[in-house]
């Protein structure tokens, strides 16, 4: 580990699409500091679980749950409160990337995806924010997608935008209740999901010279930003949206 942050030991933690990707990754750094996972996913977590009990003898609360399904999803979220005690962090990740050219996108494309990466996370952030212990934080998943105006995620990149603009409203109105509400916005992180899907030799090594570290950014280098924001080492920091991109944005 980076860093310990000793406030998040027994924390209660939510977190969506926790079993595979950067969700993987998150649901593992937060037991390593102490912390009581719960996770949803629509994929059948039950190896991860074990393996993240041996690594850490901390077994996570995996929950099936499709974030679609607005009543399981924050019924869920009450389990988990129920079962760690109230939420001290939400990490809204769970999301969708699918591209599309704009001109052949549907309605029923257009409701589905923004089931998944918009509505999903303002009924989570609702449900936890009724849990949430004092002092808790909210961190919604963002992209760089939409700073960059990025070709065939138009969907997605409106959904992206919208969280955005959703954080900052919330840490407005629930902010007098002590709840924090920020977000990530990634650059392009190399997950199974991504190499299988999207990523090729050529556009790897151009999305590479777009940023200022030459490195290809993994789940792993989401996890030290978000254990920040859920910590109180970022207690007076809200309503931000936290650029994690390598220097693609803010160098130009």
């Amino acid at each position: 580990m980076a860093a310990t942050f000793h406030d998040l030991k027994d924390a209660s933690v939510f977190i969506t699409g926790g079993g595979n990707g950067i969700g993987a990754a998150l649901t593992d750094g937060f037991l390593a500091q102490g912390a009581r996972v719960a996770f949803v996913g629509r994929s059948d977590a039950r190896a991860f679980v074990d393996e993240m009990a041996t690594k850490h003898g901390n077994r996570p609360l995996f929950i099936p749950c499709d974030i679609t399904d607005t009543a399981a999803l924050q019924e869920a979220i009450a389990q988990a409160a129920s079962a760690h005690g109230p939420l001290r962090a939400l990490v809204n990740n769970a999301a969708n990337d699918l591209r599309h050219d704009a001109s052949n996108v549907t309605v029923q494309d257009w409701d589905d995806l923004q089931a998944i990466n918009l509505k999903a996370y303002f009924f989570a952030c609702q449900k936890a924010a009724e849990v949430m212990a004092p002092q808790g934080a909210i961190i919604n998943f963002s992209s760089i997608a939409h700073m960059l105006g990025a070709a065939r995620l138009s969907v997605y990149a409106t959904a992206n935008a919208g969280i955005s603009g959703m954080t900052r409203s919330l840490a407005r109105e629930w902010g007098p209740r002590g709840i924090r509400v920020n977000a990530i916005a990634p650059g392009w992180v190399f997950t199974e999901k991504q190499e299988n899907l999207w990523a090729t030799p050529e556009s790897k090594a151009g999305f590479l010279e777009k940023q200022c570290l030459r490195q290809f950014m993994k789940p792993a280098d989401m996890v030290g930003p978000v254990l920040f924001l859920a910590s109180q080492a970022s207690a007076m920091m809200t309503g931000q949206t936290m650029v994690v991109d390598a220097g693609v944005v803010g160098a130009g």
